[in-house]
């Protein structure tokens, strides 16, 4: 891809429709590349990955997950968005030619071999971020971006807009993020999430360096892919709130047939406390070890961490043998401090994981009243 001076050139940010995996909830940003002298139609896109990658799931959650710049006919583009039902929405950037050559050297020399991969960061650097400094590092000016948009926004508050249907996703991700996440963040920092792009750049406006006139940022804003309902399958019929309060129900029933019973049944303390020490390791390995932006400030881990799953070998001895254990006291105490902290810590933890604390704080509670029964 190459242009000479005089070649008709338009460039446009793309926007598209969330699609349904996980990793398209939020939506996507694209550059469309047109050159209507050499009629060349093309999208640069930061957002190309393969699962393929070897040890991809693990460094996805380490956080050391690369993508790269693809460039993709836009033909080929179109048909994949119409494919899946999602809308693409074009904004033509309002660019003189000198930026929009500039712009091109830019995205060829982003797409050598050696430059295209990049160290994907989902809040900070991402397909988005990626195409808003591409494009305003080859404006002649200053790009004036409008207020932002109020309601003290912070990453999970917009997470939360493009998850409001997927529960499930949003529990996962909610299960990961930490306090930092629930901090205030700029306009710029809200930019992270197409959308937001999409209306930051409709009512942006830049000042030129030399004659500082003012000039819009966007030219023109149409749909270029008309959004329809995708084929899909359909999601588990049960919410994660339904699915935890049924939980507290069995855990409540157990309880009571412990205590009527003075008997522990281990084999549901192995599947629990089993349970709860894998979340737990996984909690644990990235508040410790991901690099991951909000992660390490999650206050989860006190609720879930490794220690039931090191203890569980003893915890069972312990039952099998009609030992009185301790375990279960300080537990109880500690499942106590955790629920007052659940509404205190200044992190939004999702609603869900309540129903979980307390299913763990009533079996602690059987367990030292069948205790004190067989005393």
């Amino acid at each position: 891809l190459y242009a000479l001076n005089g070649d008709s050139i338009r460039f446009s940010l793309l926007t598209c429709e969330p699609g349904e995996e996980i990793y398209s909830l939020f939506g996507h940003t694209a550059i469309r590349y047109e050159n209507f002298t050499r009629q060349e139609d093309y999208v640069f896109n930061y957002g190309m990955f393969s699962f393929r990658t070897p040890h991809f799931i693990y460094r996805f959650v380490k956080g050391e997950t690369d993508y790269e710049l693809g460039v993709t006919p836009y033909l080929y583009f179109q048909a994949e968005y119409a494919f899946r039902g999602s809308a693409v929405y074009q904004q033509v950037l309002n660019l003189t030619q000198l930026e929009k050559e500039r712009l091109l050297m830019l995205l060829r020399e982003n797409y050598l071999p050696e430059n295209r991969v990049y160290r994907y960061n989902y809040f900070y650097d991402n397909c988005t971020t990626r195409a808003r400094d591409c494009i305003e590092a080859c404006i002649d000016g200053l790009v004036v971006y409008p207020d932002s948009l109020g309601g003290n926004k912070t990453f999970r508050s917009i997470v939360h807009e493009f998850t409001a249907l997927s529960y499930w996703d949003e529990l996962g991700i909610d299960f990961c993020l930490g306090k930092e996440a629930d901090d205030v963040i700029t306009k710029r920092e809200q930019m992270f999430a197409p959308f937001y792009m999409k209306y930051y750049a409709s009512k942006a406006y830049i000042i030129d360096k030399d004659s500082n006139r003012r000039r819009p940022f966007v030219l023109d804003e149409k749909v270029i892919v008309e959004g329809g309902k995708a084929s899909s399958e359909a999601g588990f019929f049960m919410s994660p709130m339904v699915c935890a309060l049924l939980f507290l129900t069995l855990n409540v029933v157990i309880a009571y047939l412990q205590w009527r019973n003075i008997r522990i049944y281990w084999g549901w303390d192995i599947l629990l406390y089993a349970s709860q020490g894998i979340a737990g390791c996984i909690i644990t390995f990235l508040v410790f070890f991901s690099i991951h932006p909000t992660v390490n400030s999650n206050w989860l881990i006190v609720l879930f961490n490794p220690i039931p799953l090191l203890y569980l070998p003893i915890m069972i001895y312990r039952e099998i043998t009609h030992k009185k254990d301790w375990y279960h006291v300080v537990n109880l105490v500690y499942l106590t401090i955790f629920i007052v902290i659940f509404f205190t810590c200044g992190q939004k933890i999702n609603l869900t994981i309540l129903p979980l604390a307390l299913s763990l704080l009533v079996n602690a509670a059987s367990h030292v009243l069948v205790f004190r029964r067989r005393e």
